[in-house]
C-alpha cells in the first residue's frame, strides 16, 4: 500500500509540473510569431547555412538548431523558435523536480517551476532563437545531476554531467563559469570527497572531448572569440555600479520572486535540511560574486537562479506548513501570476507595438543598461524586430534598377550581421545574390568573387564610405519608427569604383564587436 501511495504521489507530482510545463509552452506558441525576426535569429539563420565547428561569436550549436528548425518545420518565426519554447517548458518541469528531490512537497515544486515562469528573463529567452534559452537548461541540468550524485551516492552520473557541461559549452562558453562554480562549491563543503573519485574525471573527460573540435576551429582561426570579448569590453559594454547590477538581478527574475531565491539562498547555506546539498549554495554565490565583481553583464547570472528558486520553494513550503498558514499558499501563487502578467508585455510580443511605450511609462521601470549602445522608444529586444524588412525591400528596388550587367557584379554590403543576414534571408524572394558585411562571422566568409566595382550599401554613412570610392550615391533612406536609434534612418548607397581590389581592402572591413571597421575609423566617422 505504502509503494503505490509513493507511486500515485509520483504521477500526481509529474502531472501537476507537466501542466505547468505545458502552459509556458502554449504561451511562447501563442506569442511567438508576433513582431517579426529578430536581427541575432537573423543571423543563426545564416550561420546555419554556413555550418561549422565555430563562429566568431558563438560556438556551433545554436547553428545547427537552426538548420534543423528550418529544415523539421521552415522558415516560420514559429518554426526557428519552436525549440527555444521546447527549452523553457523543459526548464519549468525540471525546477520543479529539483524541488522535489530536495524534499519539497506539491507547494514547493509548484512555487519553484511558477517562478522560472513569470521571471522576465526566461520569457524572454524561451521566446527567441538564442543560445541564451537553452542555456539555463543546460546549468540546471548539470546542477539537478550533482545534486543526484550527493543524493544517491551514484558517482557514475558525473559522465552524464559530463556530456551535459559538453553541450554547454557547445552552445555558450559560460558554461565553463557554471562548472569551475560548482566545483568551487563542493570544495567548499564536505562533497569535496567526489573529486577522489575517478567519475567526476571522466565526465570531465567526456565534456572535452565534445568541445574538442570547437577549440581546434578556435586555434585554426587565431582565437578569434577571445578578440571579440576583448573588443566587446573595450567598446560595447559599459560598467555598472554592485547598486546597479543587483537590481539588474531582480528586474531580470521578477522583484517578487526575490523573497524566493533568497530563502533558497538560505536553504542551501543555512539549513539543516539544507546541508547535503549545501555546495549548490556556494555554487551561486560564487558565481554572483565573480559576475559583480568582474562587472559582468546583468543577464550572464540568470541561467543559476532555477537553482535556488528549486530550494526556495522547500524552504517557504516548510516556513508555511511550520506555522499552519495554509492559506498563503494559493496567495503567494496568485501574487507570483499577477506579477507575471504585468511584466509580460515588457518581453513579450503580447501588445500592438503602438501601445508598448505606454505601457513602458505606467511601469515606470528603466532597465540597467551594460551597453553603450543607444535606445530608442521601445526595449531594444523588441526594437531589433523592426525594419529589417523594409530595409531588404528598399534594397532590391535600388539593386533592380541597376543595367543587368552591373547588377551581376554588384555586391550587398550590411553594415552588421543584421542587415546582411536579413539580405539572406528575405533578399531570396527579390532574387538578390547573399549579402557581405564585416560583421562577426560575414568577415571570415569574405567577399565572395565580388570585384568592388558596384556596391550597394545598408545603413553605412556617406561619409564613409566617399574616400573609399570613385563614386558614392544616395538611393534611398529608409525610416523605422520603432527601431534603435542607429536604424531610425537607414542609408541605402549605390558605391561605384572602390579604389583598390576588395580582396586587399577587405581586411579594413573587420569588426568584430569593435566600435567601428578600419575603413570607418581612418576617415573618423562611425557607421
Amino acid at each position: 500500500m505504502k509503494r503505490t501511495a509513493v507511486r500515485t504521489g509520483d504521477r500526481s507530482a509529474v502531472a501537476v509540473l507537466v501542466s505547468l510545463a505545458a502552459a509556458k509552452l502554449l504561451l511562447h506558441f501563442f506569442v511567438n510569431g508576433r513582431y517579426g525576426y529578430w536581427i541575432d535569429e537573423l543571423y543563426f539563420i545564416a550561420c546555419g547555412e554556413h555550418l561549422a565547428w565555430g563562429y566568431v561569436d558563438q560556438p556551433p550549436l545554436i547553428a545547427f538548431v537552426a538548420a534543423a528548425s528550418r529544415w523539421l518545420m521552415g522558415d516560420s518565426l514559429f518554426a526557428i523558435r519552436f525549440f527555444p519554447a521546447v527549452a523553457g517548458a523543459c526548464l519549468v518541469f525540471l525546477t520543479g523536480w529539483m524541488a522535489r528531490e530536495l524534499g519539497g512537497g506539491r507547494f514547493a515544486q509548484v512555487l519553484a517551476a511558477v517562478a522560472v515562469i513569470v521571471a522576465p528573463i526566461y520569457l524572454a529567452f524561451n521566446n527567441l532563437l538564442t543560445m541564451n534559452a537553452f542555456e539555463p537548461l543546460l546549468w540546471t541540468l548539470g546542477a539537478y545531476l550533482a545534486l543526484e550524485v550527493v543524493k544517491r551516492a551514484n558517482q557514475k552520473l558525473w559522465l552524464l554531467f559530463g556530456l551535459t557541461a559538453g553541450i554547454g559549452l557547445l552552445n555558450k562558453y559560460s558554461m565553463a563559469f557554471f562548472a569551475v562554480s560548482l566545483a568551487g562549491g563542493l570544495l567548499l563543503t564536505p562533497e569535496r570527497k567526489v573529486f577522489l573519485s575517478p567519475w567526476i574525471w571522466l565526465g570531465g573527460c567526456v565534456a572535452g572531448l565534445l568541445v574538442l573540435p570547437n577549440l581546434l576551429w578556435e586555434s585554426a582561426h587565431g582565437w578569434p572569440t577571445v578578440e571579440l570579448l576583448r573588443n566587446a569590453k573595450l567598446y560595447q559594454h559599459q560598467s555598472v555600479s554592485p547598486g546597479e547590477f543587483i537590481w539588474g538581478q531582480i528586474e531580470l527574475v521578477h522583484p517578487f520572486t526575490l523573497p524566493i531565491w533568497l530563502a533558497g539562498l538560505a536553504y542551501y547555506l543555512r539549513s539543516s535540511a539544507g546541508r547535503p546539498f549545501r555546495f549548490l549554495g556556494w555554487t551561486f554565490v560564487l558565481l554572483f560574486g565573480v559576475s559583480l565583481v568582474t562587472q559582468a553583464k546583468t543577464y550572464y547570472v540568470a541561467p543559476i537562479y532555477p537553482i535556488v528558486f528549486a530550494g526556495g520553494g522547500v524552504a517557504i513550503e516548510r516556513f508555511i506548513d511550520r506555522r499552519a498558514w495554509s492559506g498563503l499558499k494559493p496567495a503567494t501563487i496568485v501574487l507570483l501570476l499577477v506579477g507575471g502578467v504585468m511584466a509580460a508585455p515588457y518581453v513579450l510580443p503580447v501588445l500592438p507595438i503602438a501601445a508598448v511605450p505606454q505601457y513602458l511609462n505606467l511601469l515606470k521601470v528603466k532597465a540597467v543598461r551594460p551597453e553603450r549602445r543607444a535606445e530608442g522608444q521601445i526595449p531594444q529586444l523588441f526594437a531589433d524586430m523592426f525594419g529589417t524588412e523594409e530595409r531588404v525591400a528598399a534594397v532590391a528596388r535600388v539593386y533592380q534598377t541597376l543595367p543587368a550587367e552591373e547588377r551581376a557584379r554588384c555586391a550587398i554590403w550590411g553594415r552588421d550581421y543584421g542587415e546582411a543576414g536579413a539580405i539572406d534571408f528575405f533578399g531570396r524572394a527579390y532574387g538578390l545574390p547573399h549579402a557581405i558585411s564585416g560583421h562577426q562571422n560575414y568577415y571570415l566568409w569574405g567577399p565572395g568573387s565580388y570585384s568592388g566595382e558596384c556596391v550597394i550599401t545598408i545603413n553605412i554613412p556617406g561619409d564613409v564610405l566617399k574616400p573609399w570610392f570613385d563614386r558614392v550615391d544616395l538611393a534611398d533612406t529608409v525610416p523605422c519608427e520603432y527601431c534603435m536609434p542607429d536604424k531610425a534612418s537607414a542609408p541605402i548607397h549605390v558605391c561605384r569604383g572602390l579604389k583598390q581590389p576588395l580582396r586587399d581592402f577587405w581586411p579594413k572591413a573587420k569588426c568584430w564587436t569593435c566600435d567601428r571597421p578600419a575603413f570607418a575609423k581612418e576617415v573618423g566617422a562611425a557607421p
